[in-house]
Order: structure tokens, then sequence, then C-alpha cells
């Protein structure tokens, strides 16, 4: 694997299912011993909620988020143990730049899971149940200065930009058919567009997290100690939509700011394509590997080990 020309992406929640990682923790040695880090630092068996069939917890935000993580980081730790893949520049959307930042080296697992768990929380108690929500609109060419115009004085914003042909917006549920009005405003005559409801339990990167940022600041400067700031210049940042500087307190504004503001993923990757010539996605989904074939970028996923056999 040419390290000088590759690039990781990993995705964020919603990609989580029952079973993920299996395959790697049953058969790489580095891959098991991920899942007992992770399991060692959270004070709960991660693999156990990961692969029972039955759990419904696993669908919860705050069980969701470090049990991603940890798949993700298991499935790479796997990959560099088989296969020897070893990129050298890491994305990662919404949650996932967490990975990447853990993949980096940036920071260590043990510190990222607690981060993460607890970023979880703060989220899915910023806003009671039912109250917010996300939808994605697809179309041809969007624009996202002129949608959150038009979404102004709604209490919705532009949560994603996720490439040309999707924007995520987020915000108060009983304004979302209001918002899907100001959509096709927002679009030239006779344009076409979707407008998908997301299954998602609170309005996540919207004004509506605010209150939760000193909060997870307190979470960052108190958990992530062992930040390596220099080594997270390889990594985009969703907030900036640039690579994080080796400044540690703007690493960690940027990472708080995440998680009200838009995700700048279209930034990244360009960021990214502009590194690298080779990109791959690995985690228990794929729903990155369109938004860069909206680029005209391959990009190559990774959800097995059996797809890595394939691709690696």
């Amino acid at each position: 694997m040419e390290k000088a020309l590759t690039a990781v992406v990993f995705p964020g929640q919603g990609t989580q299912r029952p079973g993920m990682g299996k395959d790697f923790y049953d058969q790489i040695s580095a891959s098991r011993e991920t899942y007992e880090e992770a399991s060692d630092a959270l004070g709960w068996d991660v693999a156990a909620l990961c692969f029972d069939e039955d759990e419904d917890d696993l669908h919860l935000t705050a069980f969701s988020q470090p049990c991603i993580l940890t798949t993700e980081i298991a499935m790479m730790r796997g990959l560099a143990e088989r296969y020897g893949f070893f990129p050298s520049f890491f994305g990662g959307h919404s949650l996932g730049e967490f990975t990447a930042l853990v993949a980096a080296d940036a920071l260590p697992l043990s510190e990222a899971v607690k981060i993460v768990h607890r970023r979880g929380q703060l989220m899915q108690d910023a806003m009671p149940p039912g109250l917010g929500t996300m939808a994605a609109v697809i179309s041809e060419n969007l624009d996202s200065e002129r949608l959150t115009r038009h979404l102004d004085d709604l209490p919705i914003d532009v949560a994603n930009v996720n490439s040309d042909h999707q924007i995520v917006i987020s915000g108060a549920t009983d304004s979302m058919p209001n918002a899907a009005v100001r959509v096709q405003e927002s679009l030239a005559e006779g344009q076409s567009f979707r407008f998908v409801p997301l299954h998602v339990s609170a309005p996540f990167h919207s004004r509506f997290m605010r209150p939760v940022e000193m909060h997870f600041k307190e979470v960052l400067r108190n958990v992530g100690k062992n930040l390596k700031a220099h080594n997270a210049r390889q990594v985009t940042s969703n907030f900036t939509g640039d690579f994080h500087s080796d400044c540690r307190e703007d690493i960690f504004n940027n990472l708080v700011q995440q998680v009200s503001s838009v995700v700048q993923w279209k930034d990244n990757m360009r960021r990214l394509l502009a590194k690298t010539s080779a990109i791959f996605e690995v985690g228990p989904g794929r729903p990155l590997r369109d938004f860069f074939k909206t680029m005209n970028a391959n990009c190559l996923s990774i959800t097995s080990l059996k797809s890595a056999e394939r691709i690696l």
C-alpha cells in the first residue's frame, strides 16, 4: 500500500448494525484487543453490545457512538495487521471525525470512547425526544448558502453539506413541513427534489445543540489529556472544512463547534482528494462512497473482511 497516496474516511452515526465488526473480532487479534481496550475504558462490554442481535441499546446515541468508533478502529487495526494498511490522511463524517483522530494517532482510543460516550449523552439530552428531527434534501447542484437564506426565519439549520446533490437540514420537528416548502422555493423553477426525513433522536448539528457546547469542552479538556496535536494535522475538520492545525485549543474548539455547526463534508472531500489519489472508506456502512462519486472520485468501501480481501 503506497502510504503517501492513500486516505481513509470513516462514516458516523446511523451506520451501526448488530454484528458489526464480528468477523474482525473473530479472526484478527488486534481487532479483538481493540474491543477489549474500549470495554476496559468504558466499564461495559462493547463487543457484546455490538454483536447482540436483540440489543436495542446499540441504537441509543450514547452507546452507538462509542460502539461505532470502536468497531472502525478495530477494523483499521485489523487491516493494518493483515494487509499492512497504513494511510497517511484521515477524515470522518461527524462522529467519524473522532475515529479519524484515533486512526491518525492523535487521540488514544481509551480517551476517545469516553469522549464520544459523553458526547452522545449530551447531544441526546439537549432536546426532548420528538421535538427535533433532521431531513435530507436531494437534488442537483444544491446551493447551501441559498438554502440557508430561505430557511432564515425558521428554527431549522443546514446541518451537513454532503455533496452537490445532498444537504441535510436539522431543527424543530413542527417546522419541517414549512422547511420542505422553503427548499422548493430555493430551487430553480421546475427543479425536482427529494425531501427525506431521517430517523434520528435529536436535531444534531443545529442551534439546538449549542447548550451542550461548554459541557462538551470540559469533557474534551478533562478526558483528552493525551491529545497529540501535531498528528491532527493529517485529519480534516468538519467545522472548518480544512485540515486541523497543530494547536490543541483550536482542535478542541473545532470539535466543540462541530456539535452545533454545519458538517462541511464536501470541503473535507476536496482537501483529501487534493492530497491523495486513493480513498478508502472503513466502517460498518458505506454512506460516504456515493458522496465521492459526485466529485467523480472513486472511494473503495471496506465494511467487512470479505470486502477487504477483494480490495486489498
